[in-house]
């Protein structure tokens, strides 16, 4: 199936509106009647267009924070979207991304849309694939991805726990796992079931397959932090 009858055909939910809505008002205007109307139809709930929407505007904010586009940020959209969606997506979807580069909005309230209308666990999955991005010069730069987290109201452990999956240093598995290295090792293991159930693939099942996979990336995360920490100290 294509991405126009997939993405935007199957129905976006709360995206269609609001500032986001408006990023993609060129779009909207050139619908027929018939797909405008089925757009209207829209839920409160995320699904899986909502969410790549929202990547590719927070993409685009957190590509052009620099005030450079770098080929190292396009080559990572481009291999990202490859690998959730498939070579006819991510070939329909980058000139979608481009469309937004050229374009200013405000992203705090793109935001409090996002924040408004999407789950807790969807919202971490958007900081982590976000920190993907940043990483992708080869250097992770969690001032471009630390404001869009305030803003989206995710709160300072979560954040530092996603950042340090790509940070790596003596407290990344501890920060990861939202404990210090002075925790015990029964609040270890504590630590260990609370971050294994946040990060949990099922928590994102309603994105769709793609995003589910990706989120095994967190989940794998915390099971190597944990497993690296006991091995330190010998459990």
């Amino acid at each position: 199936m294509s991405l126009n009858k997939k993405l935007f055909w199957g129905g976006l939910g709360w995206a269609f509106g609001g500032p986001i809505g408006a990023i993609f008002g060129y779009t909207i205007a050139s619908l027929s009647d018939d797909k405008k109307n089925q757009w209207s139809r829209r839920s409160s709930s995320t699904k899986p267009a909502d969410f790549i929407i929202s990547i590719l505007v927070l993409f685009a904010k957190v590509m052009k924070a620099d005030g450079q586009l770098l080929k190292s940020e396009l080559d990572y959209v481009k291999q990202f979207l490859k690998q959730q969606f498939g070579v006819q997506q991510a070939r329909e979807l980058m000139p979608v991304l481009k469309d937004i580069l050229e374009q200013e909005y405000p992203l705090k309230d793109v935001c409090r849309q996002i924040q408004r209308s999407m789950d807790h666990p969807s919202r971490l999955q958007l900081v982590h694939v976000l920190f993907g991005l940043s990483a992708a010069d080869g250097h992770v730069h969690p001032d471009e991805v630390s404001t869009i987290s305030n803003y989206l109201n995710v709160n300072t452990n979560d954040f530092e726990s996603i950042k340090a999956m790509f940070i790596e240093n003596k407290e990344s598995a501890y920060k990861i796992l939202e404990i210090s290295q002075k925790s015990s090792d029964s609040e270890l293991k504590k630590g260990f079931r609370k971050m294994a159930n946040k990060y949990h693939p099922d928590k994102v099942a309603h994105l769709g397959p793609e995003m589910q996979t990706l989120a095994e990336e967190k989940f794998k995360a915390v099971n190597d932090a944990y497993q690296k920490i006991k091995k330190e100290r010998g459990i």
